[in-house]
């Protein structure tokens, strides 16, 4: 395909970031774009952002519900087989409009949004590792060319959060979910922004509340994990912590690879301030979707 940018990004409502998401587009020029929480049906989506997209060069997948959850799948470089929802997975009772996956320039790209799990052992929390083990099935069934994107609410280690000992006992962090996340990166996946950076400071979501992300204190849950023929391409993986900043953001920032060429450089044109390592805090709790 040439130089590709893949961007993945947990809006938390489409509606209330248009502002700052054409803008955005504007400036980070991505080729493929993986959203989660839209929460929008599809067609109130079409009609928010549809021409704007379209003037953009965009396609465009969908699967949204009124409300709550929601994905989308935007590309410049093609969009084909479109697959909306996990075939077979689990629902809670329903399918919940958390996948959606296309073939993009002969890259299998999966727009995907975990379940959260709200308290381990919970109906909630079982059907979060049902849906991953459906992801995982539906990646297996297709090209060694793959990348899953998304909000994949499991930190892989203690170094994705900013203290392990706040999060003892919640979810994101349990043993059963992070071997859920090994059993689809046994696939042949690789988490391609700690592959780039094995040993720093590394988040993509702050909680809104107790200024957490002015102090550093987040979790590293947005991930992108790519099968080898990518994952062997990729030039540049960072967290654009810039539109994590300013007035009304989302809680989670985006995460960007760059594919055989890293225009912004090797980790992109915003760095991570100075490591904060080893500052502790207490965890705001909120129950998630």
């Amino acid at each position: 395909m040439g130089r590709v940018r893949v961007a993945t990004w947990n809006v938390n409502s489409v509606k209330q970031r248009k502002a700052r998401f054409l803008p955005w587009l504007d400036e980070r020029l991505p080729d493929v774009v993986c959203l989660q929480e839209t929460k929008l049906a599809d067609d109130a989506f079409t009609a928010l952002l549809g021409d704007d997209l379209a003037e953009r060069g965009y396609q465009v997948a969908l699967n949204g519900e009124v409300q709550w959850n929601g994905v989308a799948l935007l590309s410049r470089v093609g969009l084909d087989d479109v697959v909306r929802g996990l075939p077979g997975g689990p629902g809670f009772p329903h399918q919940e409009a958390r996948a959606v996956s296309a073939t993009c320039g002969g890259v299998r790209v999966h727009s995907v949004y975990v379940p959260n799990g709200r308290e381990p052992d919970s109906d909630h929390y079982r059907y979060k590792l049902d849906w991953l083990a459906a992801l995982r099935d539906a990646v297996h069934r297709g090209p060694e060319a793959v990348v899953v994107c998304g909000d994949i609410n499991i930190a892989p280690t203690d170094a994705d959060v900013f203290d392990p000992a706040a999060f003892a006992g919640h979810t994101h962090v349990t043993e059963p979910e992070r071997a859920a996340l090994t059993a689809l990166l046994d696939l042949g996946l690789r988490d391609v922004v700690r592959d780039r950076w094995p040993d720093e400071r590394v988040f993509s979501y702050w909680d809104y509340r107790a200024g957490m992300f002015h102090q550093d204190l987040g979790m590293r849950i947005d991930l992108v994990l790519a099968g080898a023929p990518v994952a062997d391409r990729v030039a540049a993986a960072w967290v654009d912590r810039k539109a994590r900043k300013g007035t009304g953001p989302s809680d989670h920032a985006p995460v960007v690879v760059d594919l055989d060429t890293a225009p912004d450089g090797d980790i992109g044109p915003v760095v991570p301030p100075p490591s904060a390592r080893g500052r502790t805090g207490k965890l705001p709790q909120s129950r998630g979707r």
